[in-house]
């Protein structure tokens, strides 16, 4: 009656009893992550990952953090270290100074081809830029110390002044100068490369420039190459000086022997004897001296000043006086020797008088033979020989900007040399016959040179021959030619030589702003002097003169004009 029902909590289990849900964990849940596991998986992993923009960012904070640089100046400290250190192998006897061998030529360009790549590479990042212009400061500022302490001591001892230029007994460089003339060569290379990417030129008030650097490198190329190029003026300018004097005429040579008269070469001026050996000396040591573009601006100087005083010289050299030819009679007086030894050592016995007579003469003696007389320097001549021994000397690169200025002034010079030369010749076999004499009137006018030109043929072709030319290098010379009673151009304006030349004929620039004031005094006086006026070949003169003076003018009317336009737009 009483029976018992199972229950469940008297039922057995097959299994143990799952447990039950805890009550905290159920409510802590929200129902809104009751989602897939799969997606909440994929949100955690979504989270962390980078976008696909920066990935530059890592690089450039490796820049930014300096280990970029420090491995940049390590580089370029090790770079300095090797373009001043000692090169390898023997040198030359010659070169060697202390132990030491010159830097050789290169060296410079390596180390500037470095700084070039480093440069360019940081171009299109700003701030990249000036962390690597700043990295440059410290082994280039180590790299100036060390080529001045270098250079110190070699400028300052007496064997870098001399010799002052090389000499035929000794026509290299020594040791100290070839030392010294290396360190040049090396600043000048490595400034050829700074002005390829503008180093040291930027205007920037800040400290991120290397304007002190180029500056010093300027420096050390002008301590050693000016000394050495004005050590070599020195040297070559009074010989072209001596060429305003006017040579000794020649001595004719010894006629023993010979039959029949010749006529040598003309005979050079003994300072062109001179430069034809100390010339192509110079030109090699200026070719060791002026390694750099930066050592060619002291040498457009050289060669502009040596054009410019051999013009000088040349067109102020005195006409030659003509000596009068030697005396017949004093000719056949020195000739045959071997007549008179022959007559006192021929026997007592008189030849008959039918046989003495044939051999003698029937007007007067046989002229003898014209001796050998060596034809004397000519201006002409002299200004060719100059002009060629000029060539020699090396001149700008025409090639790079930093010289092709000094290329055009130089090759100016040279045209106003060639231009003179020109009118040399012209007047050589243009210039109007002697005055007749006794001597020469007998001779008849037809054996007079064909080549002498008419001065109307000349004068229409002064123009041309002096375009290149200033006026007062030509002026001396057409008044010599045509008037030679006139008195020098320095007495025409009252001024001593000295002066006149000091102030007058300095350059080719300073001959070119007197031209037309000159021009114009010496004209004025030529007209007012009578006995000027008399004589042939004035008026050529003044013709002359009257057309480059309005010439001179109209040139420096139009050089005027736009610095009054430039002066009127700045009011």
């Amino acid at each position: 009656m009483y029976t018992l029902k199972p229950t469940g909590l008297f039922r057995p289990s097959s299994r143990p009893t799952s447990p039950a849900p805890i009550s905290g964990q159920e409510s802590s849940m929200p129902v809104d992550r009751a989602r897939p596991l799969s997606k909440l998986a994929l949100s955690n992993f979504r989270r962390p990952s980078p976008s696909p923009a920066p990935p530059t960012v890592p690089s450039s904070t490796v820049v930014q953090d300096g280990s970029f640089m420090e491995v940049l100046s390590l580089k370029l400290s090790e770079a300095v270290s090797k373009a001043l250190a000692q090169p390898p192998g023997p040198g030359a006897p010659g070169e060697i100074l202390a132990g030491r061998r010159p830097i050789p030529p290169g060296r410079g360009r390596t180390l500037g081809a470095l700084i070039l790549s480093e440069v360019k590479a940081s171009k299109d990042n700003t701030h990249l830029y000036r962390a690597v212009i700043r990295t440059l400061h410290r082994p280039l500022s180590v790299l100036q110390l060390n080529l001045s302490n270098m250079l110190i001591p070699l400028i300052s001892s007496p064997a870098f002044h001399t010799p002052a230029a090389p000499t035929p007994q000794e026509p290299s460089l020594n040791a100290t100068q070839l030392h010294a003339v290396a360190l040049a060569t090396f600043a000048g290379e490595l400034l050829e490369y700074f002005d390829e990417i503008g180093l040291g030129v930027e205007v920037d008030t800040r400290a991120e420039n290397l304007k002190t650097t180029r500056e010093s490198l300027v420096s050390i190329v002008k301590r050693v190459v000016e000394p050495l190029i004005n050590g070599i003026k020195s040297e070559l300018m009074p010989l072209i000086e001596g060429l305003e004097t006017v040579p000794p005429p020649p001595a004719p040579a010894s006629t023993a022997g010979k039959t029949s008269g010749a006529i040598k070469s003309p005979v050079p001026h003994p300072s062109i004897m001179s430069l034809q050996t100390t010339v192509p000396i110079h030109a090699r040591a200026l070719s060791r001296i002026v390694a750099s573009a930066y050592a060619e601006s002291a040498l457009a100087s050289l060669v502009i000043s040596l054009v410019w005083r051999g013009m000088v010289a040349l067109s102020h050299r005195p006409t030659p006086i003509p000596t009068p030819p030697s005396s017949p009679s004093m000719a056949t007086a020195t000739l045959k020797p071997k007549d008179s030894k022959k007559s006192l050592m021929s026997p007592s016995v008189t030849p008959p008088p039918s046989r003495f007579t044939l051999k003698l003469p029937q007007s007067r003696p046989p002229s003898p033979p014209a001796p050998v007389v060596p034809r004397g320097p000519t201006v002409a001549a002299d200004a060719r020989a100059f002009y060629n021994l000029l060539t020699q000397i090396p001149r700008p690169s025409g090639e790079k900007e930093h010289t092709r200025l000094a290329r055009e002034v130089v090759d100016e010079a040279f045209d106003g040399l060639s231009a003179l030369i020109a009118l040399l010749e012209s007047i050589q076999v243009s210039s109007p016959a002697p005055r007749p004499t006794a001597a020469t009137t007998a001779v008849p006018t037809a054996n007079a040179s064909p080549k002498v030109t008419p001065l109307a043929e000349l004068e229409a072709d002064l123009d041309v021959l002096t375009a290149d030319l200033p006026i007062v290098v030509a002026l001396p010379l057409l008044l010599r030619t045509y008037v030679p009673a006139a008195r020098s151009v320095p007495a025409i304006l009252g001024y001593a030589e000295s002066e006149y030349r000091k102030e007058c004929l300095s350059g080719f620039g300073r001959a070119e702003e007197c031209g037309v004031p000159v021009g114009e005094r010496v004209l004025r006086v030529l007209r007012a002097d009578p006995a000027v006026r008399a004589q042939a070949g004035v008026d050529v003169v003044l013709r002359w003169l009257e057309r480059e003076v309005a010439l001179g003018r109209e040139e420096g009317e139009v050089q005027r004009a736009p610095a009054e336009d430039g002066r009127a737009c700045g009011h």
